[in-house]
């Protein structure tokens, strides 16, 4: 196997790969990245077992056949290239070879037959939407889901899918994030929930761009495939259960109030610096068209912020951890928020206003 090609389109394909390599593993080949030359393109294939990437592109010259090498240390030496050099790969005798103007450089290789892969996906249901859309509801969620939770069907983000919309749901049972779109699947009377392991969303999330380019969804029985710019990310499901998320978000609340996003974010972040690394409640309490956010640190001090709000009614104080409320102001993009519960001891939803594709939900702490 030999193929020439430039530095800079070999880095960004290696990038795209390797971002599911696993540095310590039980299986060596598995830090390896699998190259196959055929018919002057080069495919670039990774994988941990849960997830599979491929991507591909055009050589300037080539052999054909196919090896594994050791993914980071051919992205190390094709990184320390000089910029807009070219690069020569030859596999011969067991050995990989790199030669790149007066630079050498020898690699071991595994074989590519024992180069593990995903089975073929049988798609039950298809959706196609553009890369921008595709970030959006996932970027609006992922901060939400589990991280190592026993709970393992948290440890990860929901998709649910309906012939009229696509929803992305995400919680660690403290707080949860809902984003919709109107883009339903190509098939009638489609309705499947796929839970997306959180390694595979946050890469995911990694690669998809802010541009109009198709991003064609296929879920399968255990497992989801995104195909976009000529890559094929394909993942295995999380098989679980889901919480029925529609019963968690409160509805028919009778008290509400109304903050100017960015000034209700900052007076957070402000009393944040007193907050208590172990207890990360900040007391808010409601009076008319007032907030007052109070953090007490018996250790280091207290902290206290006042905002006009739009509200009316009985005064009332509710405790939260503050980073989560930090958490979904940031997501949140609109100029002003709602708050929504019905007393101090229930959740609250949080919308954006002006904006229903999104709703996020946060519990209480208890005093």
């Amino acid at each position: 196997m030999r193929f020439s090609i430039k530095r800079e389109e070999i880095v960004r394909h290696l990038v795209t790969v390797c971002g599911v390599v696993e540095r310590r593993h039980t299986l060596p080949i598995l830090s390896n990245v699998l190259l196959s030359v055929k018919d002057s393109q080069l495919s670039l294939m990774a994988t941990d077992l849960e997830i599979e990437i491929r991507t591909a592109l055009k050589v300037l010259s080539s052999e054909e056949g196919k090896v594994t090498v050791s993914a980071r240390k051919f992205l190390e030496i094709c990184r320390a290239l000089p910029s807009g050099s070219a690069l020569e790969a030859q596999y011969k005798e067991g050995q990989f070879y790199i030669h790149s103007g007066r630079s050498r450089f020898t690699l071991s290789t595994l074989p590519a037959e024992d180069f593990p892969s995903i089975d073929s996906i049988d798609a039950v249901a298809e959706l196609e939407l553009t890369q921008a859309e595709l970030k959006q509801l996932l970027h609006r969620t992922v901060f939400c889901m589990a991280h190592q939770d026993v709970r393992y069907y948290l440890n990860g983000l929901l998709l649910e899918l309906t012939e009229e919309s696509i929803h992305a749901v995400a919680t660690d049972g403290h707080r949860l994030a809902l984003a919709s779109l109107a883009k339903g699947a190509d098939q009638e009377g489609t309705e499947i929930q796929s839970i997306i392991p959180r390694k595979a969303i946050l890469e995911l999330v990694r690669l998809l761009e802010e541009s109009q380019e198709p991003v064609r969804l296929k879920f399968g029985t255990n497992q989801m495939r995104a195909e976009f710019q000529g890559l094929s990310f394909s993942t295995k499901l999380i098989d679980g259960q889901f919480p029925d998320y529609k019963r968690v978000i409160p509805v028919g609340c009778e008290k509400q109030f109304v903050a100017d996003r960015e000034r209700f974010k900052q007076a957070l972040v402000r009393v944040n610096i007193l907050t208590n690394d172990k207890y990360r409640g900040v007391h808010l309490h409601l009076s008319d068209l007032k907030l007052q956010a109070i953090v007490t640190n018996l250790e280091q001090g207290s902290a206290e912020e006042e905002l006009d709000i739009k509200y009316q009614g009985e005064n009332l104080e509710i405790v939260f951890n503050n980073f989560y409320l930090i958490d979904v102001l940031n997501i949140i993009d609109t100029k002003e928020v709602r708050l929504t519960f019905t007393n101090a001891s229930s959740s609250c939803l949080i919308t954006p206003i002006d904006a229903s594709d999104s709703k996020y939900v946060v519990m209480p702490m208890r005093l």
